[in-house]
């Protein structure tokens, strides 16, 4: 496993709209493999050349889709004091933003900062005030500048990602934005793997998937694939205080074939061919069915009179904290049984008479 690859990726900076530094680790590690562009959106679409050799009626264009965006923030406003208010960009829990370190990504360079909620310190709580549930307007950053210079080096719309570093811990590896950086390296990573297939592969590094699946929309809509496989992380839930039958997937137990989200119901089809590779070559995996939530495919499904869409989920536990943790094995599952379905995707009939 590409460790180091996976450690640049989720420590790299970008909100919804500012994905530059990812964009720029993918271009290098697919240039001379792909031919690359992007477009006006920020979409980064890599097209890796098939054989061509596939039967008639055979899927011809393959779509894969891996978003670079994390939630974030951007900023909003600077008070007269320096104090930084923010914007959210994607699904946070208040819950789990308090008492964090974040860097303020400035023109010049990041800035060190402090996220707080702004509430009385816990000597001075009544219980009825101890009891209220914090909102995201309540946030504010401090990066220690006064207000004149803080209006000086911070601009409105700057963004602000949190301060959290790769590690690992046994077999499992944990830093904010596994969502979706470990997607984008298993989509790397099955890229160089696969050996010939006959499909043009098209991999597309999407934006903005946390605000309204929008890059997948825009590029899934240019490409016009016959088939799209999206690549995504999923609720591992198996941790205390979750029921049984709400953990969705398990650490260490495989790659996750998504049956159902709430963006979408996964080609019956495509999810059969990928259980079929996955129990051909004996890669461990698990079935997905998640009733909240939802990934690029569910955008690209609806294009064009329908595109049979799928999810391939990498299970991940902490999903929306600053602390995303995944299993290397299923990381790994994941990629291998990627490489397999981009060199039989060809042979995959997923129109319905």
């Amino acid at each position: 496993m590409n460790v180091k690859l996976l450690q640049r990726l989720t420590e790299a900076a970008g909100v919804p709209g500012q994905e530059d530094e990812i964009r720029e680790i993918v271009r290098d590690e697919l240039k001379g493999i792909c031919e690359i562009r992007s477009d006006a959106l920020g979409n980064l679409i890599c097209l890796k050349k098939g054989s061509g050799k596939g039967k008639k009626g055979e899927a011809r264009k393959l779509m894969l889709a891996a978003h670079m965006d994390e939630i974030g923030f951007v900023v909003k406003f600077i008070d007269d004091k320096g104090f930084l208010r923010i914007a959210p960009l994607g699904g946070w829990d208040p819950r789990q933003m308090a008492s964090q370190r974040v860097f303020v990504h400035t023109e010049e360079g990041p800035l060190n900062g402090v996220l707080i909620l702004g509430t009385k310190p816990k000597h001075l709580l009544t219980p009825d005030e101890a009891a209220k549930a914090p909102t995201i307007d309540n946030f504010f950053v401090d990066c220690g500048l006064g207000g004149d210079e803080a209006k000086k080096r911070v601009r409105l719309g700057d963004m602000v990602t949190m301060n959290r570093t790769f590690q690992r811990m046994g077999k499992l590896m944990t830093c904010k934005a596994m969502d979706d950086r470990v997607a984008v390296y298993v989509m790397i990573e099955a890229l160089k793997a696969a050996k010939s297939h006959a499909v043009d592969v098209y991999a597309v590094a999407t934006v903005q998937e946390e605000i309204g699946l929008r890059g997948a929309a825009a590029s899934g809509w240019a490409v016009q694939p016959d088939v799209v496989v999206a690549i995504d992380i999923t609720l591992a839930n198996d941790y205390p205080g979750i029921p049984e039958q709400d953990m969705i997937t398990r650490l260490g137990e495989g790659a996750a074939i998504k049956f159902l989200d709430s963006s979408l119901i996964c080609s019956p089809k495509v999810v059969a061919h990928f259980r079929a590779l996955a129990e051909k070559h004996k890669i461990k995996h698990q079935i997905e069915i998640l009733t909240m939530g939802g990934t690029d495919a569910g955008a690209i499904q609806r294009l064009h009179g329908g595109i049979p869409a799928f999810t391939l989920s990498i299970p991940t536990r902490y999903v929306h904290t600053v602390n995303e943790t995944v299993h290397e094995e299923d990381v790994d599952a994941c990629v291998k049984l990627l490489a397999k379905y981009i060199e039989d995707c060809h042979a995959g009939d997923y129109q319905y008479r």
